[in-house]
This record gives C-alpha cells, structure tokens and sequence, in this order.
C-alpha cells in the first residue's frame, strides 16, 4: 500500500510458470485484512479462469453481503491481476484479450480539484502529512467532508490559474470541483444551498470557461452532497458554459432524485464511481437517469463488468467516463479498458501533483500522459512492472509489503 494523494493497494499473483500478475484495488478501511482473507481461496487454482475465480471469490462472500460494498474494491484488484497474468501467458496485452481495440490512443481528463493541489487523504477521507508532500511537518490533519470543508474560500483566479496551467500540459478537457470551500450552504448536513453559494460556483466555473473554454471541455463535479432542486438550479445557470457534464449531483444510487435532476437541465449529469457490478447501473442507465457513465475500475468488479456495463450503456447511447484516482497501474489497466469498448468518452487523471507517480512503474516511456492522452501499450499483459524500490519509499509503514 503506497500513500499518494490516496492509498494505492497493488495485488499481485505469483504462478507456478514464474508469472507475476499486478493489480490495483481502490482505497478501503480494513483492505489488506480482506485481500488476506481472500488469499487462500486462489491458491492451486488455474488463474485463466478470470470469470469462474471472480464467481468463487462472490460467491465466498456473499454471507457477508457482497452484492455491493468494499469486498469489491479487493476483488477487483485480483481480476485486474489475473488479466495481466493472463496477457503474459499468452503474450498479449489486456486489450486484445478484451476483444481487441478501438483507438491507439486514449484521452485523459485533468481533476483539477477546487483550484489547487489535493492533499493527501487517507482510507476514511482525512487528510494527512504524506512524506512527498512540502512542509508535512507543519499539516493539519481534516476531515475532507467536514463542515465547510475546512479551508479557505476559492477564489475564481484559483479556477482560472489552474485551468490555464492544465491546457498548456496538453489536456483538452478539465473537471473541478463545486463543493469547495465559500460554495457550502448554512447548515453542512442538510444538502441545501442558498443563492450566495450558487453564485459563488457560477463565478469560479464562469472563470474557467472564459479562460479555456473555446477550446478545453469542462466538468464539474458535486459529490453527491447536494438534493435535487438546489442542483437543478446550479445546472441551469451553467448551462451557457456548455459543460461536458455534472458529476454526482446527488446520491448515486436514488435513481428518482438523479432522474429529477437529468429531465430538468440541459447539462449531462453523470454518476458510477459508488456503483457496484453491473446489478448497480442497470436501473439508471435503462431509465436514462444519466447522460455519462463513470465506473470505477479499481472497485466496480473489475474489468469484465466494467465492459459488461459499457455494452449496456452503448445499447442506450450513453458514453463511458471512468473515475479514476488509482496509481500508473490502475490507469494503465484502465487504458487497456478504454481502447477496447467503442462508447469511451474521456479517463480521469487525478494526481498531477504526486510527484513520484510516474516512476511507480517501468516498461513504458514516461511520461505515461502526454499531451492528454495514454498510448495503449502494445506488451504483454498490463505492460509494466511495478518498481518496488519506489514502492518502498512510499509505502504506508503499518501494511505489508507481499511478502
């Protein structure tokens, strides 16, 4: 477990043939006990066997309640690993074992966060002193959903500077978020906003698109804290910026809300990374209680549901956006993902400001995004290989390290 702007958990599977599979679960109290518990259930068993392991694993814990929740977050990075052990046994990348691919290149979208760098946060969502990080000594330890947020306001020069900055990397199409400080409402608890907080959101976002608008996509993201009305009326004043979409306006998984939201505004809303299996998308993608889709990866099931789930979407011409805040290991499984489904739209990059990020892994040129985009590698498997001495360096001290 590596701590970057949030904790990376990297399974791998050893083979008996000398094959090392590497995969990426999402962050999770208690995720190493569960992948421990889960360990002993794949030993002796064919790792070609992705789909009936992925069906033991399920079925191993559904006393437990697995038919959603964060048993998933650990048995989604042992698929990822059996695709890379997979690719590598039959010398083939993850791409073409997923039907082959649509595009050589796969665009990247910048999480531009409220302005400025995220801190580091660790598996409840408090932030903490990472050891990359300038002047940790001097952090002051918050709970990122706390009241207000914590902080102090954004300012619509904030927007505008790191619009700026993310265009002249290369990235034509940006996100950041409307929940940040100085947009909040009265009472933190209560998901309503008043008028001073909209206006406030429609002036950092109104900086943006005046920055790099004519040329760069822009979306916004709320963090389903928000009720529907209120939203409603944040999506319509921002629909002269013609955003790509609105993410998360309430909680995923009322579909009535997410509904009421979508029939009334002329922004696409988009939602998925709280979702589970293909069972939590199935209602609101067949009710068109969302424009976009945006699995995550590192916790959805894994890669075989996240195609399953894209097929679906592109029955009902809904494009796909995965959430992404997973490690060079967990993008690049992502990539392959993307290449290989024909209704992808764009993939989140969310931790431009880790500065070790890119030296996690080896076996591909670096940087891995250039100028927005991720060329799909063309190596067996994943593609990489995880630097372990990096790893080391930034592991979390009180997990282990495989062995």
């Amino acid at each position: 477990m590596v701590e970057g702007n949030f904790d990376w958990t990297f399974v791998r599977i050893e083979t008996d043939e000398g094959i090392r599979g590497l995969g990426e679960c999402f962050f999770a109290p208690g995720l190493t006990c569960i992948l421990r518990s889960l360990e002993p259930l794949l030993i002796g068993e064919d790792p070609c066997d992705i789909h009936r392991l992925f069906r033991k694993l399920q079925l191993a814990t559904s006393g437990a309640g697995s038919v959603a929740g964060i048993v998933y977050n650990a048995i989604s990075g042992i698929e990822a690993a059996l695709w890379d052990v997979l690719g590598q046994w039959l010398d083939a990348p993850i791409y073409r074992l997923l039907g082959g691919k649509f595009r050589d290149r796969v665009r990247v979208y910048a999480d531009c966060h409220g302005g400025e760098a995220l801190e580091s946060l660790d598996e409840v969502l408090r932030s903490r002193a990472a050891s990359w990080e300038p002047q940790a000594s001097a952090h002051t330890a918050r709970d990122y959903f706390g009241e207000a947020g914590g902080g102090s306001p954004a300012s619509p020069e904030d927007y505008r500077r790191q619009a700026l900055k993310k265009r002249a990397e290369g990235f034509t199409a940006l996100k950041f978020d409307l929940d940040v400080p100085g947009t909040e409402g009265f009472d933190p608890h209560n998901r309503v906003l008043n008028n001073r907080a909209i206006d406030q959101m429609v002036s950092l976002i109104g900086a943006v698109y005046e920055a790099v608008g004519k040329d760069t996509d822009i979306a916004v993201d709320c963090h389903w804290r928000y009720n529907a009305s209120d939203v409603v009326k944040v999506a319509r004043e921002l629909e002269p910026f013609r955003l790509l979409w609105l993410e998360d306006p309430v909680p995923p998984n009322n579909t009535a809300a997410l509904k009421e939201v979508s029939s009334k505004v002329r922004v696409p809303i988009a939602t998925g990374e709280n979702l589970f299996l293909f069972e939590g998308f199935q209602e609101i993608i067949a009710q068109h209680a969302l424009s976009i889709v945006t699995p995550d990866l590192q916790k959805v099931g894994g890669l075989a549901v996240a195609q399953t789930i894209a097929q679906f979407a592109d029955v009902h011409t809904m494009p796909v956006a995965p959430h992404n805040i997973s490690s060079p290991v967990g993008t690049l499984a992502l990539a392959h993902f993307c290449a290989a489904i024909p209704n992808f739209l764009a993939v989140e990059f969310h931790a431009s400001d880790v500065p070790f990020w890119n030296d996690l892994v080896e076996g591909l040129p670096a940087p891995m995004i250039q100028k927005g985009f991720i060329s799909v590698p063309e190596k067996p498997g994943l593609g990489v290989t995880l630097n372990e001495d990096v790893a080391r360096r930034y592991a979390r001290k009180d997990e282990p390290f495989f062995e």
